[in-house]
Protein backbone atom coordinates (compact mmCIF):
# COMPACT_ATOMS: atom_id res chain seq x y z
CA UNK A 1 0.00 0.00 0.00
CA UNK A 2 1.64 3.01 -1.34
CA UNK A 3 1.17 6.76 0.25
CA UNK A 4 -0.33 7.54 -3.11
CA UNK A 5 -2.98 4.78 -2.76
CA UNK A 6 -4.07 5.96 0.80
CA UNK A 7 -4.77 9.43 -1.28
CA UNK A 8 -7.13 8.20 -3.41
CA UNK A 9 -8.53 6.89 -0.63
CA UNK A 10 -9.07 9.27 1.13
CA UNK A 11 -10.10 11.76 -1.00
CA UNK A 12 -13.19 9.00 -1.20
CA UNK A 13 -13.88 8.71 1.90
CA UNK A 14 -13.76 13.10 2.77
CA UNK A 15 -16.11 13.08 -0.13
CA UNK A 16 -18.92 11.21 1.29
CA UNK A 17 -18.91 13.41 3.92
CA UNK A 18 -18.90 16.82 1.71
CA UNK A 19 -21.80 18.38 -0.01
CA UNK A 20 -18.96 20.06 -1.90
CA UNK A 21 -15.93 18.43 -4.41
CA UNK A 22 -12.50 18.39 -2.56
CA UNK A 23 -9.98 21.11 -4.46
CA UNK A 24 -8.03 19.83 -6.87
CA UNK A 25 -4.43 19.95 -7.02
CA UNK A 26 -3.19 20.59 -10.78
CA UNK A 27 -4.68 17.35 -12.95
CA UNK A 28 -8.22 17.66 -14.44
CA UNK A 29 -9.86 14.71 -15.66
CA UNK A 30 -9.49 12.45 -12.19
CA UNK A 31 -11.62 10.23 -11.15
CA UNK A 32 -10.91 11.75 -7.81
CA UNK A 33 -10.13 14.70 -5.84
CA UNK A 34 -6.59 15.03 -4.27
CA UNK A 35 -6.11 17.15 -0.76
CA UNK A 36 -4.49 20.07 -0.73
CA UNK A 37 -1.04 19.61 0.54
CA UNK A 38 1.93 22.53 0.36
CA UNK A 39 4.97 21.75 -1.57
CA UNK A 40 7.79 20.52 -0.92
CA UNK A 41 10.32 22.69 -0.13
CA UNK A 42 12.79 23.64 -2.72
CA UNK A 43 16.69 23.14 -2.13
CA UNK A 44 19.35 25.15 -4.04
CA UNK A 45 21.45 23.44 -6.47
CA UNK A 46 24.07 20.99 -4.94
CA UNK A 47 27.66 23.13 -4.78
CA UNK A 48 29.74 21.18 -5.48
CA UNK A 49 29.79 18.68 -9.54
CA UNK A 50 28.94 15.44 -7.98
CA UNK A 51 29.87 13.52 -11.05
CA UNK A 52 33.14 12.39 -10.60
CA UNK A 53 32.11 11.22 -6.64
CA UNK A 54 30.89 8.01 -5.20
CA UNK A 55 28.24 7.43 -2.69
CA UNK A 56 29.42 6.57 0.33
CA UNK A 57 29.37 3.10 1.50
CA UNK A 58 26.69 2.67 4.40
CA UNK A 59 25.00 -0.28 6.30
CA UNK A 60 22.38 0.47 8.92
CA UNK A 61 22.35 4.39 8.38
CA UNK A 62 26.10 4.63 8.72
CA UNK A 63 29.38 4.38 7.12
CA UNK A 64 30.62 0.54 6.57
CA UNK A 65 33.64 -0.29 8.23
CA UNK A 66 34.33 -3.19 5.75
CA UNK A 67 37.21 -1.35 4.21
CA UNK A 68 39.08 0.16 7.20
CA UNK A 69 43.16 0.26 6.69
CA UNK A 70 44.19 -0.66 10.66
CA UNK A 71 47.38 -1.84 10.83
CA UNK A 72 48.41 -3.90 12.49
CA UNK A 73 45.09 -5.52 11.85
CA UNK A 74 42.44 -5.87 14.08
CA UNK A 75 40.42 -8.79 14.86
CA UNK A 76 36.94 -7.24 14.95
CA UNK A 77 35.96 -3.78 14.55
CA UNK A 78 32.13 -2.42 15.77
CA UNK A 79 30.16 0.75 15.20
CA UNK A 80 28.06 1.25 18.73
CA UNK A 81 25.51 3.11 19.16
CA UNK A 82 25.22 4.16 22.86
CA UNK A 83 21.69 5.72 24.76
CA UNK A 84 22.72 8.16 26.71
CA UNK A 85 19.18 9.74 27.78
CA UNK A 86 18.34 6.05 28.37
CA UNK A 87 17.72 4.82 31.91
CA UNK A 88 20.37 3.06 32.28
CA UNK A 89 22.30 4.02 29.53
CA UNK A 90 22.08 1.15 26.37
CA UNK A 91 24.47 0.26 23.89
CA UNK A 92 23.43 -1.47 20.22
CA UNK A 93 26.23 -2.76 17.96
CA UNK A 94 25.48 -1.22 14.37
CA UNK A 95 27.32 -3.02 12.26
CA UNK A 96 30.31 -5.75 12.89
CA UNK A 97 33.61 -6.54 11.00
CA UNK A 98 35.44 -9.45 11.34
CA UNK A 99 35.49 -12.44 14.60
CA UNK A 100 35.44 -10.59 17.76
CA UNK A 101 38.40 -11.37 20.25
CA UNK A 102 39.24 -14.34 17.79
CA UNK A 103 43.47 -14.07 18.84
CA UNK A 104 42.86 -13.34 22.31
CA UNK A 105 44.37 -16.52 24.83
CA UNK A 106 41.12 -16.05 26.71
CA UNK A 107 38.24 -15.34 24.43
CA UNK A 108 35.36 -15.26 26.95
CA UNK A 109 37.46 -12.84 29.39
CA UNK A 110 37.84 -10.60 26.29
CA UNK A 111 34.47 -10.35 25.09
CA UNK A 112 33.61 -8.89 28.93
CA UNK A 113 36.34 -6.68 29.02
CA UNK A 114 34.42 -5.65 25.82
CA UNK A 115 30.78 -5.33 26.95
CA UNK A 116 31.93 -3.51 30.27
CA UNK A 117 34.10 -1.03 28.39
CA UNK A 118 33.11 2.51 30.03
CA UNK A 119 31.76 5.19 27.51
CA UNK A 120 30.27 8.29 28.24
CA UNK A 121 30.09 10.15 25.34
CA UNK A 122 30.14 9.19 21.56
CA UNK A 123 30.99 10.98 18.03
CA UNK A 124 29.15 14.18 17.76
CA UNK A 125 25.20 13.68 17.04
CA UNK A 126 24.06 13.22 13.54
CA UNK A 127 21.23 12.80 13.70
CA UNK A 128 19.53 16.25 14.77
CA UNK A 129 17.02 16.98 17.83
CA UNK A 130 15.68 13.54 17.92
CA UNK A 131 14.64 12.81 21.73
CA UNK A 132 16.30 9.17 21.67
CA UNK A 133 19.09 9.66 19.46
CA UNK A 134 22.43 7.27 19.73
CA UNK A 135 25.74 8.59 20.17
CA UNK A 136 27.96 6.47 17.87
CA UNK A 137 31.36 4.82 18.63
CA UNK A 138 33.87 2.31 17.36
CA UNK A 139 35.46 -0.51 19.41
CA UNK A 140 38.36 -2.95 18.63
CA UNK A 141 39.60 -5.99 19.69
CA UNK A 142 42.94 -7.19 18.69
CA UNK A 143 44.80 -10.10 21.00
CA UNK A 144 43.75 -9.79 24.11
CA UNK A 145 43.27 -6.03 23.80
CA UNK A 146 39.40 -4.32 23.84
CA UNK A 147 39.14 -0.70 23.20
CA UNK A 148 36.52 1.96 22.30
CA UNK A 149 37.08 5.08 20.04
CA UNK A 150 34.78 7.56 21.03
CA UNK A 151 35.89 10.90 19.14
CA UNK A 152 37.76 11.47 15.97
CA UNK A 153 41.10 12.08 17.06
CA UNK A 154 41.19 8.43 18.35
CA UNK A 155 39.55 7.21 15.05
CA UNK A 156 42.48 8.90 13.32
CA UNK A 157 44.75 7.27 15.55
CA UNK A 158 43.33 4.03 15.24
CA UNK A 159 43.28 4.35 11.13
CA UNK A 160 46.86 5.84 10.94
CA UNK A 161 47.06 6.76 7.40
CA UNK A 162 43.78 7.69 5.72
CA UNK A 163 44.07 5.00 2.58
CA UNK A 164 40.50 4.19 1.43
CA UNK A 165 37.30 6.17 0.56
CA UNK A 166 36.06 4.48 3.73
CA UNK A 167 38.36 5.53 5.92
CA UNK A 168 38.10 8.79 4.46
CA UNK A 169 34.10 9.00 5.27
CA UNK A 170 34.79 7.12 8.51
CA UNK A 171 36.78 10.13 9.66
CA UNK A 172 34.28 12.78 8.55
CA UNK A 173 30.87 10.36 10.26
CA UNK A 174 33.22 10.46 13.39
CA UNK A 175 34.01 14.45 13.70
CA UNK A 176 30.49 14.64 13.43
CA UNK A 177 29.45 14.69 9.51
CA UNK A 178 25.94 13.01 8.68
CA UNK A 179 26.62 10.96 4.95
CA UNK A 180 24.16 8.04 5.09
CA UNK A 181 20.69 9.87 4.46
CA UNK A 182 18.61 8.70 2.03
CA UNK A 183 18.00 10.75 -0.59
CA UNK A 184 19.88 11.13 -3.36
CA UNK A 185 21.93 14.85 -3.25
CA UNK A 186 21.96 14.68 0.34
CA UNK A 187 23.45 11.00 0.72
CA UNK A 188 27.68 11.42 1.51
CA UNK A 189 30.18 11.49 -1.57
CA UNK A 190 33.39 10.20 -1.24
CA UNK A 191 36.47 11.20 -4.35
CA UNK A 192 40.23 10.23 -4.26
CA UNK A 193 41.43 14.16 -5.60
CA UNK A 194 44.91 14.11 -7.93
CA UNK A 195 47.07 15.54 -4.95
CA UNK A 196 46.51 12.39 -2.60
CA UNK A 197 43.97 13.75 -0.88
CA UNK A 198 40.22 12.73 -0.10
CA UNK A 199 36.96 15.25 -0.65
CA UNK A 200 33.93 14.14 1.31
CA UNK A 201 30.65 15.96 1.15
CA UNK A 202 28.67 15.40 3.75
CA UNK A 203 25.74 17.34 5.95
CA UNK A 204 24.91 18.56 9.39
CA UNK A 205 22.06 20.16 11.19
CA UNK A 206 18.27 19.56 10.96
CA UNK A 207 15.76 22.29 9.07
CA UNK A 208 13.26 22.43 12.14
CA UNK A 209 12.66 25.55 14.14
CA UNK A 210 13.77 29.49 13.55
CA UNK A 211 17.57 29.61 12.96
CA UNK A 212 17.87 26.31 12.05
CA UNK A 213 19.25 24.93 9.14
CA UNK A 214 20.45 22.12 6.90
CA UNK A 215 23.61 22.57 5.45
CA UNK A 216 25.88 20.70 3.07
CA UNK A 217 29.78 20.81 3.53
CA UNK A 218 32.73 19.83 1.48
CA UNK A 219 35.86 18.43 3.22
CA UNK A 220 39.41 17.83 2.04
CA UNK A 221 41.03 15.01 3.85
CA UNK A 222 44.78 14.26 4.18
CA UNK A 223 46.61 11.18 3.99
CA UNK A 224 47.31 12.11 7.63
CA UNK A 225 43.86 12.11 8.81
CA UNK A 226 44.03 16.01 8.56
CA UNK A 227 40.83 17.52 7.95
CA UNK A 228 39.55 20.88 6.44
CA UNK A 229 36.49 22.28 5.37
CA UNK A 230 36.36 23.82 2.00
CA UNK A 231 32.65 24.78 1.38
CA UNK A 232 29.54 25.15 3.45
CA UNK A 233 25.97 25.58 1.38
CA UNK A 234 22.56 26.18 3.05
CA UNK A 235 20.40 23.26 1.44
CA UNK A 236 17.17 24.18 3.44
CA UNK A 237 16.49 26.65 6.30
CA UNK A 238 14.98 25.47 9.26
CA UNK A 239 10.58 25.66 9.35
CA UNK A 240 9.19 28.06 12.14
CA UNK A 241 6.16 26.29 12.16
CA UNK A 242 7.89 23.06 12.79
CA UNK A 243 7.19 22.02 15.40
CA UNK A 244 -1.39 11.90 15.10
CA UNK A 245 0.99 9.20 15.45
CA UNK A 246 2.46 5.86 16.30
CA UNK A 247 2.39 5.01 19.85
CA UNK A 248 5.76 3.58 20.95
CA UNK A 249 5.67 0.33 22.99
CA UNK A 250 6.15 1.59 26.89
CA UNK A 251 4.31 4.52 26.29
CA UNK A 252 3.17 5.47 30.40
CA UNK A 253 -0.17 7.73 30.23
CA UNK A 254 -0.26 11.28 31.21
CA UNK A 255 -2.74 14.08 30.26
CA UNK A 256 -2.73 17.79 30.29
CA UNK A 257 -3.46 19.76 32.97
CA UNK A 258 -6.28 21.64 34.33
CA UNK A 259 -6.46 23.74 30.74
CA UNK A 260 -10.20 24.62 30.73
CA UNK A 261 -9.79 25.91 27.13
CA UNK A 262 -9.92 22.20 25.23
CA UNK A 263 -8.67 22.91 22.49
CA UNK A 264 -4.99 23.11 24.60
CA UNK A 265 -6.01 20.15 26.46
CA UNK A 266 -6.54 18.65 22.93
CA UNK A 267 -3.13 20.09 21.13
CA UNK A 268 -1.60 19.34 24.24
CA UNK A 269 -2.34 15.46 24.40
CA UNK A 270 -1.48 16.23 20.54
CA UNK A 271 2.18 17.29 21.43
CA UNK A 272 2.85 14.37 24.00
CA UNK A 273 1.53 11.73 21.17
CA UNK A 274 4.09 13.33 18.51
CA UNK A 275 7.25 13.75 20.54
CA UNK A 276 6.07 9.52 21.68
CA UNK A 277 5.97 8.79 17.82
CA UNK A 278 9.71 10.31 17.61
CA UNK A 279 10.39 7.02 20.02
CA UNK A 280 8.97 4.78 18.24
CA UNK A 281 9.79 5.40 14.52
CA UNK A 282 13.61 5.23 15.71
CA UNK A 283 12.82 2.04 17.64
CA UNK A 284 10.69 0.89 14.85
CA UNK A 285 13.89 1.50 12.12
CA UNK A 286 16.12 -0.73 14.89
CA UNK A 287 13.59 -3.07 14.81
CA UNK A 288 13.45 -3.27 11.03
CA UNK A 289 16.91 -3.85 10.78
CA UNK A 290 17.32 -6.54 13.63
CA UNK A 291 14.62 -8.39 11.53
CA UNK A 292 16.36 -7.97 8.31
CA UNK A 293 13.82 -5.57 6.55
CA UNK A 294 14.78 -4.00 3.87
CA UNK A 295 16.79 -0.50 4.00
CA UNK A 296 14.26 1.39 2.23
CA UNK A 297 11.66 0.87 4.90
CA UNK A 298 14.52 1.67 7.92
CA UNK A 299 14.90 4.86 5.93
CA UNK A 300 11.62 5.22 5.93
CA UNK A 301 11.10 5.07 9.80
CA UNK A 302 14.32 7.46 10.33
CA UNK A 303 12.45 9.94 8.43
CA UNK A 304 9.17 9.83 10.15
CA UNK A 305 10.99 10.10 13.04
CA UNK A 306 12.31 13.49 11.74
CA UNK A 307 8.46 14.30 10.63
CA UNK A 308 7.42 13.96 13.91
CA UNK A 309 9.79 16.30 15.59
CA UNK A 310 8.20 19.24 13.18
CA UNK A 311 4.97 17.82 14.25
CA UNK A 312 5.46 18.30 17.88
CA UNK A 313 6.73 21.43 17.75
CA UNK A 314 3.61 22.51 15.78
CA UNK A 315 1.39 20.99 18.29
CA UNK A 316 3.17 22.42 21.44
CA UNK A 317 2.78 25.45 19.75
CA UNK A 318 -1.14 25.62 19.17
CA UNK A 319 -0.73 24.35 22.76
CA UNK A 320 0.82 26.91 24.07
CA UNK A 321 -1.40 29.75 22.11
CA UNK A 322 -4.57 28.11 24.01
CA UNK A 323 -2.94 27.76 27.64
CA UNK A 324 -1.78 24.55 27.88
CA UNK A 325 1.88 23.01 28.44
CA UNK A 326 1.98 20.12 26.73
CA UNK A 327 3.54 16.80 28.87
CA UNK A 328 6.44 15.11 28.05
CA UNK A 329 6.07 11.56 26.88
CA UNK A 330 7.17 9.01 29.19
CA UNK A 331 8.87 6.14 27.31
CA UNK A 332 9.98 2.44 29.55
CA UNK A 333 13.20 1.39 27.79
CA UNK A 334 12.62 -1.63 26.67
CA UNK A 335 14.50 -4.72 24.93
CA UNK A 336 13.61 -4.86 21.15
CA UNK A 337 10.91 -7.27 20.18
CA UNK A 338 10.87 -10.36 18.03
CA UNK A 339 9.35 -10.02 14.51
CA UNK A 340 5.90 -10.97 15.13
CA UNK A 341 5.44 -8.69 18.02
CA UNK A 342 7.06 -6.14 15.63
CA UNK A 343 4.00 -7.02 12.75
CA UNK A 344 1.10 -7.72 15.30
CA UNK A 345 2.16 -3.32 16.85
CA UNK A 346 1.87 -2.27 13.40
CA UNK A 347 -1.21 -3.91 12.26
CA UNK A 348 -2.59 -1.84 15.09
CA UNK A 349 -0.78 1.21 15.59
CA UNK A 350 -0.28 1.60 11.95
CA UNK A 351 -2.56 0.43 9.93
CA UNK A 352 -5.26 1.08 12.05
CA UNK A 353 -5.06 4.11 14.00
CA UNK A 354 -2.38 5.96 12.25
CA UNK A 355 -3.71 5.27 9.05
CA UNK A 356 -7.06 6.59 10.34
CA UNK A 357 -4.74 9.83 12.24
CA UNK A 358 -3.99 10.43 8.47
CA UNK A 359 -7.19 10.81 7.08
CA UNK A 360 -8.45 13.04 10.23
CA UNK A 361 -5.75 15.60 9.37
CA UNK A 362 -6.67 15.67 5.95
CA UNK A 363 -10.13 16.26 7.49
CA UNK A 364 -8.88 18.74 9.84
CA UNK A 365 -6.81 20.33 6.76
CA UNK A 366 -10.00 20.89 4.87
CA UNK A 367 -12.48 22.02 7.97
CA UNK A 368 -10.61 24.02 10.31
CA UNK A 369 -12.00 27.66 11.23
CA UNK A 370 -8.44 28.34 12.95
CA UNK A 371 -5.97 29.48 10.15
CA UNK A 372 -3.12 28.68 11.96
CA UNK A 373 -4.39 25.00 12.75
CA UNK A 374 -5.42 24.73 9.09
CA UNK A 375 -2.14 25.64 7.92
CA UNK A 376 -0.36 23.35 10.77
CA UNK A 377 -2.66 20.53 9.55
CA UNK A 378 -1.98 20.72 5.36
CA UNK A 379 1.85 19.71 6.20
CA UNK A 380 0.96 17.12 9.04
CA UNK A 381 -1.86 15.23 6.82
CA UNK A 382 1.10 15.17 4.14
CA UNK A 383 3.33 13.89 6.50
CA UNK A 384 1.25 11.19 8.27
CA UNK A 385 0.04 9.91 4.93
CA UNK A 386 3.62 8.80 4.43
CA UNK A 387 3.85 7.40 8.00
CA UNK A 388 0.84 5.18 7.18
CA UNK A 389 1.35 4.33 3.35
CA UNK A 390 4.99 2.77 5.56
CA UNK A 391 3.03 0.69 7.83
CA UNK A 392 0.95 -0.72 4.76
CA UNK A 393 4.35 -1.46 3.10
CA UNK A 394 5.86 -3.52 6.35
CA UNK A 395 2.41 -5.42 6.65
CA UNK A 396 2.99 -6.38 2.65
CA UNK A 397 6.72 -7.38 3.27
CA UNK A 398 5.85 -9.23 6.77
CA UNK A 399 2.89 -11.38 4.98
CA UNK A 400 5.29 -14.09 3.91
CA UNK A 401 6.82 -14.16 7.51
CA UNK A 402 3.81 -14.86 9.16
CA UNK A 403 2.26 -18.73 9.80
CA UNK A 404 -1.60 -19.04 8.74
CA UNK A 405 -2.12 -19.24 13.21
CA UNK A 406 0.03 -15.93 13.35
CA UNK A 407 -2.01 -13.94 10.00
CA UNK A 408 -5.26 -14.64 11.94
CA UNK A 409 -4.20 -13.30 14.72
CA UNK A 410 -2.86 -9.81 13.52
CA UNK A 411 -6.37 -9.56 11.70
CA UNK A 412 -8.04 -10.39 14.75
CA UNK A 413 -5.90 -7.76 16.43
CA UNK A 414 -6.73 -5.34 13.39
CA UNK A 415 -10.55 -5.80 13.56
CA UNK A 416 -10.40 -5.01 17.19
CA UNK A 417 -8.79 -1.83 16.96
CA UNK A 418 -11.31 -0.68 14.57
CA UNK A 419 -13.88 -1.53 17.59
CA UNK A 420 -12.04 0.53 19.94
CA UNK A 421 -11.30 3.29 17.40
CA UNK A 422 -15.44 3.42 16.61
CA UNK A 423 -15.66 4.00 20.55
CA UNK A 424 -13.49 6.51 21.01
CA UNK A 425 -14.71 8.94 18.34
CA UNK A 426 -18.78 8.08 19.10
CA UNK A 427 -17.62 10.82 22.38
CA UNK A 428 -19.12 14.16 21.49
CA UNK A 429 -16.86 17.05 21.12
CA UNK A 430 -16.39 20.30 22.49
CA UNK A 431 -17.71 22.47 19.54
CA UNK A 432 -14.43 24.59 19.40
CA UNK A 433 -12.93 21.30 18.68
CA UNK A 434 -14.95 20.76 15.54
CA UNK A 435 -15.27 24.44 14.51
CA UNK A 436 -12.12 25.99 14.80
CA UNK A 437 -9.60 22.82 14.86
CA UNK A 438 -11.77 20.83 12.61
CA UNK A 439 -12.19 17.99 13.97
CA UNK A 440 -15.51 15.49 12.69
CA UNK A 441 -18.40 14.74 14.31
CA UNK A 442 -19.14 11.52 16.00
CA UNK A 443 -21.50 10.88 12.98
CA UNK A 444 -18.73 12.33 10.19
CA UNK A 445 -16.04 10.11 11.69
CA UNK A 446 -18.34 7.04 11.44
CA UNK A 447 -18.87 7.30 7.92
CA UNK A 448 -14.93 7.87 7.61
CA UNK A 449 -14.29 4.83 9.58
CA UNK A 450 -16.71 2.61 7.44
CA UNK A 451 -14.98 3.52 4.29
CA UNK A 452 -11.50 2.52 5.17
CA UNK A 453 -13.20 -0.79 6.92
CA UNK A 454 -14.94 -1.27 3.71
CA UNK A 455 -11.87 -0.72 1.13
CA UNK A 456 -9.46 -1.60 3.42
CA UNK A 457 -9.29 -3.01 6.74
CA UNK A 458 -12.03 -5.85 5.48
CA UNK A 459 -9.27 -6.69 3.02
Amino acid sequence: MRAARLLRLFSRALRTTLAAPLLVVGCQGNDFAEPVAPAEPTAPAVPTDLGQYSDVECVNGAPAISDLSIEPPADSVQLRAIYLQRKPPTVHVRTTEGAVCATASDPRACESRLDTLEVQEGFPRTCGIYVDCGSDFLTMTRGDEAAAFTSAAAVKELLGRIDTPQDAALLAFAAGYSLCEWTGDRHGKVRLLPDGTFSVIGTQGYPCGEGTALTQHVLAITRAGELTEKQRTVLEKGDPLCTIGRRPVGLQEARAGDCEDARGRYFADAARLEAASIHAFLRLREELALHGADTALQDAALLSAEDEVRHTAVTARLALRYGAIPPPPAVAALPLRPLREVLLDNAVEGCVRETYGALLAHHQALHARDPEIREAMLRIAQDETRHAGLSWDIDAWARSKLSLEERSIRREARRRAVEALRAEVAVPLDPRLTADAGLPSPEVAETLLDVLEQELWAC
